[in-house]
């Protein structure tokens, strides 16, 4: 029997996170499920240090619970989380857009409008990955010029754990095309120069989870049906 490593020696600890994120995503690894560390050690070939510093860094992004006795859970999504989740979300990204104003010039615009397009063309192709990636990339763009690394590492840590556990693969149309919308009137107020209305377009709207709360409730019934 080939008992070669499943995972390269270089970063141990990354490859490890990988891993078990990649396991999350794709649904292998659900809410609630229980993470054995010597079965998971054992499987990948590796010793328990590169997986225990990779369970405490999904710990720390909120992924997993480490309890008493090794026991490693699997944490759960709950509606209150994605409240949360969405009410932190608006405040950073507003934060940001108030910290790029000088710097969004046209060019940058003219990429926003070319990703919101191209979000619109995934969409017409049933692509959601390809949707969400271009989806990340038109809040980076200002996330990025904000300056502020921690922020836009904590925005994206945040969107993992909205969109990436497991990842749902069908579309809520009129969510992602209310999000289109949503985008090209970001835009709209950015062109003209007006960061207020900006600002409460990305806060009140774009993450407020009240707007957007009748597209979640189907969303999350679809990634995570009962049963």
């Amino acid at each position: 029997m080939d008992k070669r490593p499943l995972l390269n020696v270089k970063s141990l600890k990354e490859q490890v996170y990988e891993y078990l994120r990649e396991q999350m995503r794709t649904g292998v690894l659900r809410p609630g499920s229980v993470i054995d560390m010597e079965e998971t050690s054992s499987r990948l070939g590796v010793s328990k240090t590169p997986l225990r510093d990779a369970l405490l860094l999904l710990e720390t992004e909120g992924f997993v619970s480490i309890l008493p006795r090794r026991k490693i859970i699997v944490n759960p999504l709950t509606l209150q989380n994605i409240k949360d989740f969405y009410e932190i979300l608006g405040a950073l990204e507003a934060t940001a857009l108030i910290a790029a104003r000088g710097r969004l010039g046209a060019a940058e615009l003219t990429l926003m409008e070319a990703l919101n397009a191209e979000m619109k063309q995934a969409i017409d192709l049933n692509d959601f990955d390809l949707y969400y990636e271009k989806n990340l990339a038109f809040h980076n763009i200002f996330l990025s010029l904000s300056g502020n690394v921690y922020l836009k590492k904590t925005v994206n840590t945040l969107k993992k754990r909205l969109y990436d556990f497991p990842r749902q693969q069908g579309f809520v149309r009129e969510w992602e095309q209310a999000s289109i919308g949503e985008h090209s009137a970001l835009i709209d107020c950015l062109r003209r120069g007006n960061v207020r209305e900006a600002v409460e377009q990305i806060r009140d709207v774009h993450w407020s989870f009240a707007v957007q709360e009748k597209f979640i409730v189907r969303y999350y019934a679809l990634a995570h049906p009962a049963g």
